[in-house]
């Protein structure tokens, strides 16, 4: 699918891609879920099934954060506070242990629940308030948001599905 450029690609890029990825959970044996066994967000680590999912609760929760605080005239710090563009993996880190209490079940929920919440404030955007205006440094609202939902969300997809070929669970 090409990079979106409006509010409806946007749109259909996150649901066609959290719908991919929902697919591939449909067949992963549960006590394979919090096994580490994929490639980590950081150099040299690895991650399980549950660590990937509440990756992308963690980036989605920071999306609906950046926004919040925006509409609030409140700075943001970006990436979070506490961390800098060059420290995604530590950021990485943070999501699996701000989640690591959740089972798949659960963090599924919670994605699901995010995933709706972002949908929901992108419907609640102009086309021109995602794509017209410059939001942060050089780049759009809706920029922003597709490299921190539906970008990651497919990456994701792509991520399990490798790990499965290596389990047989095709």
């Amino acid at each position: 699918m090409a990079v979106p450029k409006e509010k409806h690609e946007l749109q259909k890029a996150i649901v066609d891609n959290y719908k991919k990825l929902t697919n591939e959970f449909a067949n992963i044996p549960i006590h394979l879920t919090n096994k580490k066994e994929l490639e980590g967000h950081a150099k040299n680590t690895l991650m399980s099934i549950e660590n990937l999912i509440a990756y992308l609760v963690g980036w989605g929760q920071l999306v609906l954060k950046w926004n919040d605080r925006k509409s609030e005239g409140l700075e943001v710090d970006f990436p979070e506070t506490g961390f800098k563009w060059n420290e995604l993996g530590l950021l990485a880190q943070k999501f699996y242990n701000d989640y690591e209490k959740d089972d798949f079940k659960t963090l599924t929920e919670k994605l699901d629940k995010t995933t709706n919440e972002i949908l929901q404030l992108i419907e609640s955007k102009t086309n021109v308030e995602l794509y017209e205006m410059v939001w942060y440094g050089k780049w759009t609202f809706g920029k922003m948001i597709q490299l921190n939902t539906s970008s990651p969300l497919k990456n994701a997809m792509d991520r399990i599905r490798k790990w499965k070929k290596t389990k047989q669970l095709n």
